[in-house]
């Protein structure tokens, strides 16, 4: 099995070698191991991926079968904070542990204790000082849209219903303007606590097969419902309720209001979380 390099990987952006940045109180304590974790979820039970008070969430359930297999009070940190009724494919998520469980080995034991719709799908150990979170590289969404008359009895929690016929082409004309490197803060939703609010996407893609369309996205962070945002900016495109070149006069101005209505969460999955060792190599639409 693939494992992510226990010593500092090279960083693609300059050549030079990054380092595993020793971070006061985030790095593994002496005789413990950190293990990297794949995760996948249906998020329609949850109130998303973060631990809360008054509300069943993703990480809980992990943490509770993690307690349940080692005995151990371990918490996890996840690299994306998911909200409520967003899934995922790809989620990352690391833990320390004292334990001697070999770590490609938890997934077939955590799942034993997960509820059906939370999967471990791959364990690895990684160094001490490695950050789910913090030494992500970028992330991929995709937004599902089902663009039918009537609803999907199926696929209802896994995507969007636009009974409209939507103009396809004229989304995909869009996209291209929010490629490269901007100030996305028009396309950030109220409630974002980000200090920066530019951002760089590299890839945008819009297909369809048969009613149901999907928006892919990568890039190399997300403001809070960025994606959302973008999805539902495109359906109102689609529409033909706002003008292809919206991005455009969004990005210019930072005007929130311009834009298309947040779209729903269960369209949403994240589908994969990059680091050093597989970032994409360069930007598409």
């Amino acid at each position: 099995m693939a494992t992510e390099p226990l010593q500092p990987a090279s960083d693609p952006d300059d050549g030079e070698p990054s380092g595993w940045p020793n971070r006061d109180g985030l790095t593994a304590q002496n005789g413990a191991r950190r293990i990297l974790l794949t995760l996948s979820y249906d998020g329609t039970a949850y109130a998303g991926w973060q631990r809360q008070l008054n509300a069943i969430t993703v990480q809980q359930r992990l943490e509770e079968a993690l307690r349940a297999l080692t005995g151990e009070p371990i918490t996890v940190m996840g690299a994306s904070r998911t909200d409520a009724g967003v899934h995922a494919l790809g989620q990352r998520v690391h833990f320390d542990t004292v334990g001697h469980i070999a770590a490609e080995r938890f997934p077939f034991a955590l799942n034993a204790f997960l509820p059906p719709d939370i999967r471990v799908l791959e364990g690895r150990e990684v160094n001490g000082c490695f950050h789910a979170r913090f030494d992500s590289k970028g992330k991929q969404y995709v937004y599902r849209i089902h663009n039918a008359r009537h609803a999907s009895a199926l696929y209802r929690n896994l995507s969007a219903h636009v009974p409209v016929t939507l103009n396809t082409a004229a989304m995909r004309r869009a996209l291209p303007t929010i490629l490269g490197t901007h100030d996305f803060a028009a396309l950030q939703a109220s409630g974002g606590t980000a200090k920066s609010t530019v951002r760089t996407v590299w890839l945008t893609r819009l297909t369809k097969t048969g009613e149901e369309l999907t928006l892919t996205i990568g890039g190399n962070a997300f403001l809070y419902n960025m994606v959302r945002i973008i999805a539902g900016t495109l359906i109102e495109i689609g529409k033909g309720k706002l003008p292809e070149d919206i991005f455009e006069a969004a990005l210019r101005t930072g005007n929130r209001l311009l834009l298309g209505p947040t779209a729903p969460a269960c369209g949403l999955t994240l589908e994969r979380v990059f680091y050093a060792w597989d970032k994409p190599a360069q930007p598409r639409a």
